[in-house]
Order: C-alpha cells, then structure tokens, then sequence
C-alpha cells in the first residue's frame, strides 16, 4: 500500500480479495494487471477511489440520515415514488461535495496518469459498487460511467457524478430485488486511462456461448467506436466465435462470423463541457466490412482463454482497440451470471407446430417461443401503458426500463446485438427476444397478438397471430451409453451448440446442403464464374453476396468451413461424418445462378446428383471449392474429428475416380488421419460392398433411397406412398448384407435416417444385427437410446458409462 495515499489504491496494488474496499470492476481490474499484465493481457493503468472515500464524503458531510430519510420504506413497484426519492438521495450525494482531503489524493493520482501516459490523457471514471459484477449478481450498467475526462475540475466534478450515481432509480430497484441493504453498499470509483476505441472500435466478449451455454467458445462482439453503444444495444454488433480447444493446441482460426449493421459509431466531441461523447453515422463501407481483423479476434480469444484461467470461470469482458496505438486493452472483467448458472439435466425443447406471416426478424436471443399482444412503446415515459404479459416493442432499452421488463412475455427491439442490454436483461428472466430488427417499432402493429419466436437458430422472428408451439421436458441425467453407438442428423450450424449437450456419440450425417442455401445462397460455379449468369439481376445479387470477399471462391471456403467447422466444434472431439453436398440438379438449378449450369432432368432423383458430380467435368470446379472448405476445417480450424462421406456412389469406378479428384484437391484419405466414408444407399453398393469396402473406411446406410431402390417407389410419390416401407424384408436384407459386409471388412457400419425412431421393431432389428452406430434427428435420440439401452439389456450386452458432453 502507497503510504501517500489513504483514500486511493493504484490498480498494481488490488486483487480480487479488495473487492470490500474498491468493488468488483476495481479487484477485477487489479487482480488482472497483477496476476495477468506477465502473460501479456493489456490493461490500462489507474487507480481505485475507495469505498472509505465514499464513506468519508457522506461522513464529513453529515448526510446519512437525510438519506435514510429519502430511501427508508421504499416500494420498488411505486416507479413514480421510486423516482422522486432517488432523485432525492442523488442530489444529497452529489451535495456533500468532495472533502479536501479525498480531492487532493484524486487529483494527485491524477498527476501521476499524467507522467505516466502523457499530460493530455484522458479519463475513464468508472462505478465500482462493493456488491458489483459478484458471481451470482451484476450490478453492471446500475451506476454511472464518464469518460474522456480532462482537467482537475472535471475529474473532481465526475466523481462527485458517480458517487451519486449509486442511487439511480435502475440501481435501488435492482438492489432491492436481490436483497441488498442500500446502506451496506458503497461506492468505490475507478479512474483509469481513456483507451481511444473512437478511433478504433470496442466491444464484449464471453468464455462461453451466451444463447447455450457451450463452454468450449470465446464469443467476441465488436462495433466501430466507444463500447457503450455495444453494451447499451445501440448497434448491430459484428459477432465472432473461436473455440477454445483447439485454439489452445495451436490451431488459431476464427471457428465462425457474422458481419452486423455498426449503423452508428460513438466518438469524443472536443470542447464540450457537458457532453463529451456522441453518436454519428458509421460511414457504409465500414458498415459492409469488420471493426476487426481476424489477427485481433485470435488476440482477444488468447485474453479471453488467460482471464478465464486464471478466474476459474466463465467470464464477461468488455475490451477496447486504441486508434493511436493500435493495441488492444481489457477495460472490465467480471463473473458470466446467467448462461453459466445453467445446469442441463432437463433441456427444454420449443418448436412452431404451424407458420404464420412473418413481420419482422432479427437476431434470436435464448431458444424459446411466447405470445402476447405487442406494445409498442417509444420512450421511457410511455412506460405506464404496458401490461404484464404483453410483447415489449421497442427502439432499445436501457437498466430504466428493468421493472417493466420482468413483466414482459417478450423483448423485441429495433437496436442491439446479442450482447446489448435487452439480451442480457431478457437471458436473466428467461424470455425470448428479438434485438436488432430494424423496423420493430414500426412493422409491428400495437395492441396486435403476436408470436415471438427464438427457436428456429440465430433467426429471431416475429409472426402475426399466435402460432402454435409445444415444449418438450427431457431429463438427460446420466443416461447410460448403449454398445450401439446413437449418433445425431444435423444441418443447421446455429442449432449445434445446443444439440451437443443431448447424450450422443457425435455427428452421423452433417449435412452441406443446409449451409450452402442458407449461408452462401448461390450455385458455386456462378460464384466462380458470375459471367457466364445471363441474367443481370442475378449477377448484381451475386455480386451483393459477396462484396467485402476477394472473390466468389473466398466468400464460398469461408461460409461452408466456418457452417461445417461450428458443427465440428459442438461435439468436438467426437466424430462429425460431414456428407458431400447432395442436391439434385433441380435444387442445384435452384440456387442463386444456378439456372446456367445446371441440365433439365426429367428425373432428377436418379440423375446427376451425388459422386457422378464431383470428378465430372461440369461440376469439378464446384467439388473443389468443396474440398478446399474441408481441408480448411481440417487442417487450418484443426477439426480433425471431420470425416467425409461421398452420397449415391453408383461404380467402384466411380469411388475410385472421386478420391482421386478428392486427392488432387488436397483430401487423400489416410493422410493425416482423414477417413472418407460412403453413403450405402444403391443396391450396387451391397451387391459389391466388398469392392467398395476397399476404398472406404466405412458406410452409412440410407435407408430412405435404399428402400427407394430396392422396391423401385418413388419416395416423393403419394400414389404409390402405400408401397414405400424401409420395414419390407427386402429392405431389411439389403441393410443386413451391409452391416455383414462391414464387419467382414473391418469398416465402420451405420444407418442414418428415421426407421429406428419411428419403428421400434427397426431399432431391435438394428441392435440385434449388430449395426455399429444409428444417426438420428435430435428429437427422437432420448427416447430411441433408452429403447436401445433396453434391447441390449435383454441381449446382456453391456453398456458404456455416460459420456461427458
């Protein structure tokens, strides 16, 4: 401790154990420049006002019974008392002024920021409250924060500011609900050097996925500018994912990233006395680009990774990029409280049983489905007219509007990331919201019912009407492990986070072709060669798709690795059998451009679709962006869990011809442990299985083309629908010479689709040939693992010990 000093603390001098003294942010920042400034993790320097000094102000100035006078008795739900008495007990703190002595000490610390960083420094003064950012409890965002303070008077003047501050209205509330004694909070006050973000841009990130949970992420929000608009949901933030086990092997890539809006940026205005920061318009090329590169995402995941370390938890950190010097700075760090408190044995389920018009949309926060009647309402003073229940409509919120929030069906905003402050307030009362819309305010009718729905992915959507919804309740527990594998079907890469923690064995059939419609839109070869699309509007929207990327190939690699890398990482270090894109011509034709490259088949199904694609001369350009995207994941994301599977291999020659081509594109399998699978879904496939064994590492039967082939029914059909039966002996027979003939080879043997969940008397049948895995829709794996536990009970197999997620 500084002997000079009684009432400051210098940021080198505190830990985590001072939280008594400077609050949670001050130890926070203390513990991190002591225990973390030698692995390299940058903090601004500064110094803590202590909670004695607040104290000692109210002391000298002889105010505490005046404020017991002004907060003794009060009702949180009376908002317009609240206010009234806050205001009260704000201006008897700001009126106790500073005493000579605790200005003295705050203007020579500030002198020594001075010799440190240069005379015109600027300042951060920032709330530290004594029951702050505390494991089960964030008092972030309840007091004040001023920044680019300059001059002795203003700094003074701050203080006195944030010292008043603990009794904002949004703070009494708050304290209130969690049980805390006004009286036995204080405030302490960080100042610290201003890190300029205005020139550069700032944001928040997490040790862990916020909307499931899944620990093994850092999740990075950034937008140009100071961090406040990130924080209070003024913008659209651009979002990045890095996952944590294989970055800490070595393999440094961003997992995944989704470019937001950055509508505004907030920067300094010089010369104000008042107001010293201001929003203005962030100019559109910054918009269609990110705040930040990849070099710096990987540098924030590195600080992320060391401060979650060393707290031994998951963590909330806000940093900021300094425009002059480049250099990236941690500004706050403290416990996660809402994703991280969440223990998984039962996961809920909801799902739309019906569609409805959609009237607006934007980024989905939590997994849930609510209906009430919207109310919209423009600013804080309208607050009176919302009712419990109803869907709050709003431009964004701020910690004033927290009372009616609690008793909101739903959020939905104009503004704001997955990180802004309806997101945070809306994880903790665990209701759904939609943030960022854009036009929420305005497209949605007020008074109108409506349904809001967080559980179709990163898409949060609106519906006009109440839809339909069901909740499914699955107790996970400690599910035993069956001999037979049960794998998972999955397309959807914003859905995998959350499926990773039901009980599996890994991923049996990813899908390509749920990425490449949704994320990349357009045919591969009209991105590699957008000339030869005749249509000029769909040239333009090709052109859109892919403005900010090099070219078509770089826009393609990265959407497809980055879909396929997130599954990967969800059930890492389990195996992800990633299926080659298998559209059918007709679907290919559909895509973005696709009408100039593909033919018009009568019968799409049995025509150009699958292995007879990749090695032909009119679509060997497109496999190869697919192989390049694979070998991304594999060896650059280092996912090395991924394993490829070829669809509809008609030939051996075939096989042969397409792991050559896969060879020529960097993908020969058994180099760095690669494996290649085949779809079994063609008599042929059976019929010579022992060929095709040769050249493959395993086989997934896909019982619906399977049955398609061997009894000769048009799956899409409805008039010969009654002949279509995976059930049929024929069908059972074909997957039974499979499974032999697997095993008589030494490959793997799996079946992927729905016949073992919708048949029972299919999954006894699997089990009793002996099938190595089943890969099944998330939906049906509970209950078909537990039938297949039981199946195995009775054929004294034993089981495995529950695996961990």
């Amino acid at each position: 401790m500084d002997a000079r000093y009684k009432y400051l603390r210098f940021f080198a001098e505190l830990g985590i154990g001072d939280v008594p003294l400077v609050g949670g942010k001050n130890a926070s920042l203390g513990e991190m420049v002591r225990g973390l400034a030698r692995e390299g993790v940058r903090v601004p320097n500064g110094y803590a006002i202590t909670a004695q000094a607040y104290r000692h102000m109210l002391d000298q100035a002889g105010a505490w019974a005046a404020l017991h006078e002004a907060l003794d008795g009060i009702v949180p739900a009376d908002v317009s008392a609240l206010a009234r008495r806050g205001k009260r007990a704000r201006e008897i703190v700001y009126g106790a002024g500073l005493p000579a002595d605790l200005a003295a000490e705050i203007i020579a610390g500030y002198r020594e920021l001075q010799e440190e960083y240069g005379e015109g420094v600027s300042l951060a003064v920032r709330s530290s409250a004594t029951a702050e950012d505390l494991p089960n409890a964030s008092f972030a965002g309840q007091q004040d924060t001023y920044l680019n303070v300059r001059g002795e008077q203003s700094l003074l003047d701050a203080c006195r500011r944030c010292f008043a501050s603990l009794f904002t209205d949004r703070a009494i509330h708050y304290r209130i609900d969690q049980g805390f004694d006004h009286f036995q909070v204080a405030l302490s006050i960080g100042v610290m050097k201003m890190v300029r973000s205005d020139l550069a841009a700032s944001g928040v990130m997490f040790t862990l996925d916020t909307e499931s949970g899944f620990r093994d992420v850092v999740f990075v929000t950034g937008a140009y500018g100071l961090g406040e608009n990130v924080v209070q949901g003024a913008v659209d933030p651009d979002e990045f994912y890095v996952h944590k086990p294989t970055f800490r092997s070595g393999q440094r890539a961003v997992l995944r990233r989704s470019l937001g809006d950055k509508a505004v940026k907030m920067i300094y205005v010089e010369g104000e006395t008042r107001r010293t920061t201001r929003n203005i318009p962030t100019p559109r090329a910054d918009r269609e680009r990110f705040c930040i590169s990849d070099a710096d995402v990987l540098e924030l995941a590195d600080y992320a990774i060391k401060i979650e370390a060393h707290y031994g938890r998951p963590m909330d950190i806000e940093w900021a990029k300094d425009g002059h010097d480049g250099k990236l700075y941690i500004v706050q760090a403290r416990p996660e409280t809402v994703a991280s408190q969440r223990r998984p044995t039962t996961l809920e389920t909801y799902s739309l049983d019906g569609r409805g018009d959609v009237i607006s949309s934007g980024r989905s926060v939590g997994e849930k489905i609510a209906v009430g009647r919207a109310r919209v309402i423009a600013d804080v003073a309208r607050l009176g007219d919302f009712k419990p229940g109803e869907v709050l409509v709003a431009d964004t919120t701020t910690p004033d509007w927290e009372p009616v929030m609690k008793t909101a069906a739903a959020i939905v905003t104009n503004r704001g990331g997955r990180t802004c402050h309806a997101a945070i307030i809306a994880r903790e009362l665990g209701i759904p919201a939609v943030v960022g819309v854009g036009n929420a305010t305005t497209a949605i009718p007020d008074g109108e019912v409506v349904t809001v729905s967080c559980a179709e992915g990163d898409s949060g959507r609106v519906y006009r009407g109440e839809v339909a919804f069901h909740v499914e309740r699955t107790e996970v527990g400690d599910i035993p492990r069956p001999a037979t594998e049960i794998m998972i079907n999955l397309g959807n890469p914003e859905l995998a986070f959350k499926t990773s923690f039901l009980p599996n064995d890994g991923i049996g059939l990813a899908r390509m072709e749920f990425i490449i419609s949704e994320y990349i839109k357009a045919h591969p070869l009209a991105l590699l060669h957008p000339e030869k699309v005749d249509d000029g509007e769909t040239r333009a929207a090709v052109a859109r798709l892919t403005r900010g990327y090099p070219d078509g190939q770089t826009f393609f690699v990265q959407r497809l690795s980055e879909g396929i890398g997130t599954i990967a990482a969800a059930f890492w270090p389990k195996p992800v059998v990633v299926r080659m894109s298998d559209f059918k011509s007709n679907e290919y034709a559909s895509l973005l451009g696709g009408a100039a490259f593909e033919p018009a088949e009568a019968n799409p199904m049995l025509g150009f679709r699958g292995a007879s694609r990749y090695a032909h001369p009119a679509y060997a350009e497109g496999f190869r962006l697919e192989c390049v995207a694979m070998k991304r994941v594999r060896e650059d994301m280092g996912l090395s869990n991924v394993i490829l599977m070829l669809p509809f291999v008609r030939r051996v020659a075939e096989a042969d011809a397409v792991l050559a081509k896969m060879a020529e594109f960097g993908l020969k399998r058994g180099d760095a442990g690669l494996q290649v699978y085949a779809m079994c879904e063609i008599p042929n496939n059976v019929i010579l299985i022992d060929q095709f064994a040769r050249r493959f590492d395993g086989f997934s039967i896909g019982s619906n083309d399977l049955a398609q082939l061997t009894l000769g029914v048009d799956r899409d059909s409805e008039i010969v629908a009654f002949d279509y039966d995976e059930r049929d002996d024929g069908v059972k027979e074909m997957i039974r010479l499979a499974v032999e003939g697997c095993r008589r080879n030494g490959i793997h043997s799996g079946l992927c689709g729905q016949a073992p969940s919708d048949y029972p008397e299919m999954a006894e049948f699997l089990v009793e040939l002996g099938i190595d895995s089943m890969s099944l829709n998330p939906d049906t794996v509970i209950a078909t693992t537990r039938r297949v536990l039981e199946l195995e009970k009775r054929l004294e197999r034993p089981s495995r010990a529950s695996s961990p997620r």
